[in-house]
């Protein structure tokens, strides 16, 4: 096999874009799991109810964006669900309160 150039000089910047949007996508995933898992076994398991359950889902997503020094988008993504959960929070047991 012929090498044509040095070693070390091959153009390696599309790797590591890929590389760092693997990590980030893994981080992410990684994040979201355990927070949903905090939020649904306080909620029902624990039967600590869904306050406690978000409010863990919260510093669990705090803590995590600070660690890794996630971005902007991180933090959109986070503020928007917190919202809807807490949304959802009031509204199932106002729906459910009116059935029965």
């Amino acid at each position: 096999m012929a090498q044509t150039g040095a070693r070390g000089d091959m153009d390696i910047q599309d790797q590591r874009d890929t590389f760092h949007g693997f990590l980030v996508a893994t981080v992410w995933s990684s994040i979201h799991i355990v927070q949903w898992v905090a939020l649904l076994t306080l909620a029902f398991a624990i039967g600590a109810g869904w306050w406690p359950g978000l409010a863990a889902y919260v510093a669990i997503g705090v803590v995590a964006g600070l660690v890794f020094r996630m971005s902007a988008v991180y933090w959109a993504a986070q503020i928007v669900q917190w919202v809807l959960l807490g949304l959802g929070g009031m509204i199932v047991p106002a729906l459910a309160g009116m059935t029965g």
